[in-house]
């Protein structure tokens, strides 16, 4: 869906068709935009031909498109049956028909009453030969809209009737990604090829988002890295006090988008920019990015002194934080360095999340209870991207202990340490992190102390959608020819009425009670159920975490007897 998407994207950069139109139902997927449609003799090789493009050669603002490598669409046509292709201009429309790359049946160029553009339709491995039982997820497709939005301002698009539209742009999702309020105005500034945006919020760690030609670079690259530092150099400069870098940046939310010339990306998935010069003309990202900061945030913080004075009280307050706890650190870093040699907790995987590994994205960490139900996921995980951290019993209550307390946990240094987020989460380990815990009261308290930990100490992991639930079956409905898994009681209604009439029920009180060979399924790439945790800035965090893991027990005692929900038909 991203390669055909980013081609129909490139052409509303290019000032053509604002609305694309996107379906997908029962696996069928759909892409309609209103561009120019691909030229007619372009049409067949830029699908099934490696190398080539359907895009208009001539034009050199092509050079700063995404979807410009002729990969792509080809790769869709190859692992697709059927696939079809439809484009219209001057009136008339052409069209094709592949099977798994073949082409199958051609339509020649007839007169058209329809718009122009591209229509291009296709179902991903139909004999499940290559995907396997796949599926399409909301929540991928939609968050993957969103940030075309917000990288495209004025274009719509619609996503099975729902409409995703930015006014703003980055200001837009600098909005929807805080977790609490910020403390000034966001700074939105604009130039030729480079956007950027930021704030600070009453937080720590410090969270960037990054996108090159309309593409989300989810691991950064040498744009984010160059903007993170101009940025901090920029503001310490403009009060022309000896900052830490550490304390400007902390607490700090950014974005930055560039346009650049024929982009170098460290794979296919595009996520990672290793361009280093904006074009042909040798002027480097370092630099390119920079001198725009270094000149617009002065500009802007000259100003707009309220904004600086606000930022400078945040800067100091962080500078005080950290001096309060150094020592402390300096204790937790010894920690993660023997940690590091040898983290007994940690039964890792081959490859991680911070390499250029092809299955990087793949990646993912399993954070479970005791020794138990780590085994059971330790044999039957697939050892090259799912790791198992096993903990010792609850985890500390990062809430109601102090920072010292927290900081110098041999447990969550030993996390820390696993995850590698010492410097936060750009060298991050895992893709997903993954709580595994029972679905008793237990396993839920444990849930509940490892999310308020991520919420307090590592926000960045929950706001770049690397935190997640998993979900395992509560009972087990089987009979001599078929085996169900129920996740809910309602799901075990209907296991035993298609089961009928007496099939064997097996309720699941523990992970550690799941055989290893049944396990491989639940953490199946495919299979596994998970629930992403998010949080945006409506939902009062801080509030929200000292009600469930503050001292307020008859508070809670009393809301807990209200909202009580008693099953009448549990078995």
């Amino acid at each position: 869906l991203k390669e055909i998407l980013d081609n129909s994207v490139d052409e509303f950069r290019m000032g053509f068709g604002k609305p694309i139109e996107i379906t997908i139902e029962n696996g069928f997927v759909s892409v309609r935009d209103y561009g120019r449609g691909i030229p007619f003799k372009k049409m067949l090789d830029s699908v099934s031909i490696m190398n080539t493009s359907g895009k208009f050669e001539e034009s050199k603002a092509f050079n700063k498109s995404v979807g410009l490598n002729g990969v792509g669409a080809k790769a869709v046509n190859a692992l697709s049956s059927p696939f079809i292709i439809k484009s219209v201009r001057d009136d008339q429309a052409y069209s094709a028909k592949f099977d798994a790359g073949k082409l199958i049946e051609e339509r020649e160029p007839h007169p058209s009453t329809e718009h122009s553009g591209t229509l291009i339709q296709f179902r991903p491995d139909n004999d499940k030969k290559i995907f396997g039982n796949y599926a399409f997820r909301e929540e991928y497709i939609e968050n993957m809209l969103r940030n075309y939005a917000y990288l495209n301002t004025g274009l719509a698009i619609l996503y099975n009737g729902k409409k995703f539209f930015s006014k703003n742009g980055l200001s837009d999702l600098l909005n929807e990604k805080l977790t609490s309020d910020n403390l000034y105005p966001i700074v939105h500034l604009k130039g030729a090829d480079i956007e950027i945006a930021f704030t600070h919020a009453d937080q720590s760690g410090e969270d960037f988002y990054s996108y090159v030609n309309g593409q989300y670079t989810s691991q950064g690259g040498t744009h984010q890295s160059a903007y993170r530092e101009a940025l901090a150099r920029t503001i310490k400069e403009f009060y022309n006090k000896n900052f830490e870098m550490s304390d400007v940046r902390s607490g700090i939310i950014a974005a930055i988008a560039i346009n650049i010339e024929n982009p170098i990306f460290e794979s296919q998935t595009k996520i990672k920019l290793g361009s280093k010069d904006m074009s042909e003309n040798g002027v480097t990202v370092t630099k390119f990015v920079g001198d725009f900061v270094k000149k617009e945030v002065d500009n802007y913080l000259h100003k707009n002194a309220e904004t600086a004075e606000i930022l400078q009280r945040k800067i100091a307050e962080s500078e005080k934080e950290r001096k309060a706890i150094s020592d402390i650190q300096k204790k937790s870093r010894n920690i993660i360095k023997k940690a590091s040699l040898h983290n007994s907790k940690l039964r890792d995987c081959r490859v991680h999340y911070n390499s250029q590994h092809a299955l990087a994205d793949s990646t993912m960490i399993f954070i479970t209870e005791g020794d138990s139900a780590s085994g059971s996921i330790t044999k039957s995980r697939n050892v090259s991207t799912q790791a198992v951290f096993s903990l010792k019993g609850k985890p500390i209550n990062s809430f109601k202990e102090s920072k010292s307390r927290v900081y110098t946990n041999e447990e969550f240094n030993l996390l820390r340490a696993a995850l590698n987020v010492e410097d936060g989460i750009e060298n991050l380990r895992y893709n997903k992190v993954i709580i595994a815990t029972d679905a008793d009261d237990d396993g839920m308290h444990i849930r509940l102390l490892l999310v308020t930990m991520f919420l307090l100490h590592f926000p960045d992991i929950i706001s770049h959608d690397h935190l997640y639930i998993l979900q395992t079956p509560l009972f087990r409905v089987r009979n001599k020819k078929e085996t169900l898994y129920c996740y809910s009681e309602e799901e075990q209604k209907e296991a035993i009425e298609k089961l009928k009439p007496n099939p064997e029920i097996t309720r699941f009180k523990g992970l550690g009670e799941i055989s290893p060979d049944e396990f491989k399924d639940f953490i199946d790439v495919v299979k596994m159920r998970l629930d992403p945790v998010k949080i945006k800035k409506d939902d009062s965090v801080k509030e929200m975490i000292k009600f469930y893991m503050g001292d307020n027990t008859p508070t809670r005692q009393e809301f807990i007897i209200k909202n009580l929900r008693v099953e009448e038909d549990a078995v």
